[in-house]
């Protein structure tokens, strides 16, 4: 594991500011951003992202698409997999440790020893940074909800973005699906331009409603655009006519309708030209890790034998799972040899069974591990238990990934492939021990 950093440091020290009783306002942040001079009215413009799942992806595909053009992108996202540092990208680079220390502190400094979220703090610091790095466009991507998520300070987006919603953070969003997207939908703005990716049918008579009741254009999947994977390209359609890309970068059918939102949201900014080469440059190149990445290295793939491969994924609540349930049908079609060997850890905030159920039909066995270093993750006995009610025939526990690899391969040293899922901050620390 990599040491400490000083800003890490700082992070710790923002932890023992929180709330004790987490409050979904706009208070704290408001209060805090008002003290620091207001960084959020000072910012570029603007695209918020909100959603349940695919929120990275698409931050993902449109900064690669406008950067491709020529632009200069500062890009917001959560959480982080190794360093807090990806979480603030200033065109195009990574923030730097010695800025990142100084923002902290400075934040730390004007909140004094008022209760505040992490999040918000951090938002701020992320805020400042954009309003002193010259850049021509803002990718915010909404870290919890949307009404009362701490990004939601931004009065006039050049436009937003709503990516699919499913059951998720239901102790904090509503037990339903409308009162999710009732909250998702907060960070749509009079008059502004929003891009929405396929919804089910309740998310999409609320985002309907609060669209024209804003006076929003709405451009909806299934209404105004179209995505689909036809014949090895990205099919895309829109009131301008139908087009066709390289499939993206990243793998994954549900990719398609993540591209397609990205390609959708495009037309919405502005004054921005994002040529045809532009687009297609940057499907091809989008990068976004632990999303049905390939592993090639490190402790796991040390841990098996030739003719094994080793996929990772931060997929973690029920839409997850369903998407991670058909790439492992295609999967079978195309190597029905080549089993899969699924290794799985989890916080308390998510759903382990409605997680796995799409999976199992297609994997030979499950093994369950702790995700380190987070008091909200689930042990190894309620993983699995939830794996046994999930209707798992053949469940083992292990203390760490590339022990469960370990005690897969023991237990049948053919070859497969072993996917590692159901946490982000599972997938973070799998790649923070590669290095």
């Amino acid at each position: 594991m990599t040491a400490p950093l000083g800003s890490d440091l700082v992070l710790e020290r923002l932890t023992k500011l929180h709330p004790k009783l987490i409050d979904l306002v706009l208070d704290r942040v408001q209060r805090l951003l008002a003290r620091v001079g207001h960084p959020e009215r000072k910012l570029p413009p603007v695209v918020h992202v909100a959603g349940t799942n695919g929120k990275g992806s698409t931050v993902a595909y449109l900064r690669a698409m406008i950067e491709a053009a020529g632009y200069r992108v500062h890009a917001y996202t959560s959480p982080h997999l190794v360093r807090f540092h990806e979480r603030i990208r200033l065109a195009g680079r990574l923030i730097e440790e010695s800025e990142l220390l100084a923002l902290l502190e400075e934040c730390e400094r004007a909140n004094g020893s008022e209760p505040i979220t992490f999040f918000e703090i951090t938002t701020v610091a992320a805020f400042l940074a954009f309003t002193r790095h010259p850049a021509d466009i803002v990718l915010l991507e909404v870290g919890l909800g949307g009404s009362f998520d701490a990004t939601n300070v931004i009065e006039r987006p050049l436009a937003c973005c709503l990516t699919p919603i499913s059951m998720d953070h239901m102790h904090f969003l509503g037990h339903s699906l409308a009162e999710i997207a009732a909250n998702k939908a907060g960070i749509m703005k009079p008059g502004r331009p929003v891009a929405i990716g396929p919804q089910p049918a309740e998310a999409r008579a609320v985002f309907d409603a609060r669209g024209s009741a804003l006076g929003c254009p709405l451009h909806r999947f299934g209404q105004e655009w179209d995505a689909a994977a036809e014949d090895g390209k990205l099919l895309f359609r829109d009131r301008r006519g139908e087009s066709r890309w390289p499939p993206p970068a990243l793998p994954g059918l549900h990719q398609i309708e993540n591209a397609g939102l990205a390609l959708a949201t495009l037309p919405l900014l502005e004054g921005f030209t994002i040529p045809d080469a532009a687009i297609a440059k940057g499907l091809l190149s989008v990068e976004w890790p632990a999303r049905l990445q390939r592993l090639r290295r490190g402790p796991v793939v040390e841990a098996l034998p030739a003719g094994w491969e080793a996929w990772l994924d931060g997929g973690h609540n029920e839409s997850g799972g369903q998407a991670l349930g058909v790439h492992a049908a295609g999967w079978r079609r195309e190597r029905p040899d080549l089993p899969i060997r699924l290794v799985f850890g989890m916080l308390s905030t998510h759903d382990p069974v409605g997680f796995l159920q799409p999976l199992l039909p297609y994997v030979q066995d499950v093994t369950a591990v702790a995700v380190g270093g987070n008091h909200q993750a689930l042990d190894v006995g309620a993983l699995v238990e939830a794996a046994k009610r999930a209707g798992a025939a053949t469940v083992r526990r292990a203390e760490s990934p590339e022990a469960a690899a370990q005690a897969i391969v023991a237990a049948d040293a053919r070859p497969a492939r072993l996917l590692i899922c159901g946490s982000l901050y599972l997938a973070g620390e799998v790649l923070a021990k590669n290095g």
